[in-house]
């Protein structure tokens, strides 16, 4: 669903840095002499996420997409920049109660099913612990009435709801895991690599579920991976990361109808040609640098067709280039 252009947006990401501390023990560091060393996973990342819309991050594992998804859902918090929801600035928030209404409002669907489940506790449990959490029901035979509810939302029977996760496939656990996302009335979901962990033959069924589900309660999303075929399906809009950063985005239909950054065209020439058109492809070529010593520059740099001497020298900006385009590069910019 494409959210109205003219809303303020429900999420709002400014200037997003993460660095984790990779250094040896400190003991180990006094005796050769060594500093601590950190490595930066987001390095300066803005997006917005609009009412009803799904924003997806694409790109090479270690991109720092994962990393993002969990700033935005509290499980890290950022080492600089500003998550606002709701125009709330979510760091600012002093109230245990506030700080729970409005974490009622968004949720996350984890990418492993087989990890994400308590296998301890029976399905009814598990979905309905987030309505015990933020006190959405009171009484046992509404919650329920309200767990078996959900599961029938997501296409499994109330009776499912006696059962332990082991008893069910991979989709079917997946769909639990949307089940119980659902149960705190979620505005907000953060969708990383939802599908990754399931077979071909059922990410098609998770997917056309979270479409549906997203119509008929509005749900925004953010949604990470790495499969482009599957963001195609799914997103309104694109960004497109590259070791932490931001390199492109746009609207989806123009992303892939007509990419600019030269990452963004090398990822999509990976996607298979299932019509058999014959269009020339260009294969990614190198590896990702190391993201403890990254290249001077812009990140690209070593692996880029386009690359000029500036490249290696100064780091390119998001700059608009078109309505709802943004792109990072000096040989487009």
């Amino acid at each position: 669903m494409i959210a109205n252009p003219e809303t303020s947006p429900l999420l709002k990401a400014t200037g997003l840095k993460q660095d984790f501390e990779v250094s040896k023990p400190l003991l180990n560091r006094l005796i050769e002499g060594q500093p601590r060393q950190f490595l930066t996973a987001v390095n300066g990342v803005d997006f917005v996420v609009k009412a009803g819309e799904t924003f997806a991050l694409v790109g090479e594992s270690g991109c720092g997409k994962s990393t993002i998804a969990n700033m935005v859902v509290g499980l890290y918090k950022p080492t600089s920049g500003k998550i606002y929801f709701d125009g709330i600035d979510m760091a600012a928030i002093a109230s245990r109660n506030e700080e729970m209404k409005l974490r009622r409002r968004m949720t996350m669907i984890f990418q492993d099913p087989y990890a994400s489940l308590n296998p301890r506790w029976r399905v009814t449990k598990i979905i309905s612990e987030p309505i015990h959490a933020f006190g959405l029901l009171k009484g046992k035979k509404a919650i329920l009435e309200r767990t078996g509810d959900l599961l029938r939302k997501v296409g499994l029977s109330a009776r499912d709801g006696d059962k332990f996760p082991h008893e069910f496939s991979g989709g079917q656990r997946q769909r639990i895991s949307i089940a119980r996302a659902l149960a705190s009335e979620p505005e907000f979901i953060v969708c990383d690599e939802p599908t990754s962990a399931l077979d071909v033959s059922v990410q098609a069924q998770i997917l056309n579920l979270m479409t549906d589900l997203q119509n008929q309660f509005n749900l925004s999303y953010l949604f990470i991976s790495h499969d482009l075929a599957v963001v195609r399906h799914m997103a309104d809009r694109v960004g497109v990361m590259y070791l932490g950063r931001l390199c492109e985005t746009a609207p989806a239909d123009d992303l892939f109808d007509d990419p600019q950054h030269p990452y963004t065209r090398l990822l999509i020439d990976t996607i298979p040609d299932i019509e058999m058109s014959g269009r020339k492809r260009t294969p990614v070529k190198g590896e990702i640098p190391n993201p403890m010593d990254p290249p001077a520059g812009c990140p690209f740099h070593p692996r880029c067709p386009l690359v000029k001497n500036r490249c290696r020298t100064s780091q390119p900006v998001l700059t608009s280039i078109g309505k709802g385009r943004r792109v990072a590069c000096h040989a487009i910019t």
